[in-house]
């Protein structure tokens, strides 16, 4: 598309390119893009008039753009080879020192030796912190307090089990009232046995320790 500009070396409407193009090689469907992706390449100029746009390039104005392309590709190379001579220095001053030796390698071995050390305190002291937070945890509480209705109303449940045995057997057997009461002493049955009484449970921590010992 170029070319025509170059060979022509005049104004252009859209139009006109569009009919120009299959000339070139460019299918009319085609012309559209092409001319805008040289637009935005700064090798196509176009400017409004009126209500028109026009489309124009000039050898020389794209000769100007080629070198001005080429000396910023050149100022780039002499950039990127100047960064590379400056990270091959570091690198080779980085060297120093670490060449291979004895001493080197077994300080080195005591570096991982003093890392895997770290590394165990470190999941050792780990462990005791999630413990520490279960504790405090508000699911793990309530989950605890769940545990321990449940275990007081089985208690109780099997304490009137107990208290309706013990009616049972003084209705149907009164001769032997005090075998039973031997009995009932000998498993721990005795006056002072009743219901379970369930006190109020509270969280662990600062705040409940500090309302146990009566504090504010």
């Amino acid at each position: 598309m170029l070319q025509i500009f170059y060979d022509s070396q005049d104004f252009f409407l859209l139009k006109e390119l569009e009919k120009l193009g299959p000339k070139k090689g460019v299918i009319s469907q085609s012309v559209k893009d092409v001319i805008q992706s040289l637009v935005d390449d700064d090798l196509v100029s176009k400017d409004k008039i009126g209500t028109s746009v026009y489309f124009w390039s000039l050898p020389s104005c794209a000769g100007n753009q080629l070198r001005n392309v080429y000396r910023k590709l050149e100022d780039d190379l002499q950039s990127s080879k100047k960064r590379l001579a400056e990270l091959v220095e570091q690198c080779e001053a980085l060297k120093k020192g670490r060449e291979e030796s004895d001493e080197r390698e077994e300080a080195l071995g005591e570096l991982k030796a003093i890392e895997q050390k770290y590394n165990e305190l470190k999941s050792i002291l780990s462990q005791d912190e999630m413990g520490h937070y279960a504790d405090n945890d508000p699911a793990a509480f309530e989950e605890m307090k769940k545990s321990i209705e449940v275990a007081h109303a089985a208690a109780n449940r099997w304490t009137d089990n107990i208290f309706t045995l013990r009616q049972w057997c003084g209705n149907n057997f009164p001769q032997a009232k005090e075998q039973l009461e031997h009995l009932y002493n000998e498993v721990g049955i005795t006056d002072d046995f009743d219901y379970l009484e369930l006190a109020p449970i509270l969280p662990q921590g600062p705040v409940s320790d500090q309302m146990l010992e009566g504090n504010p």
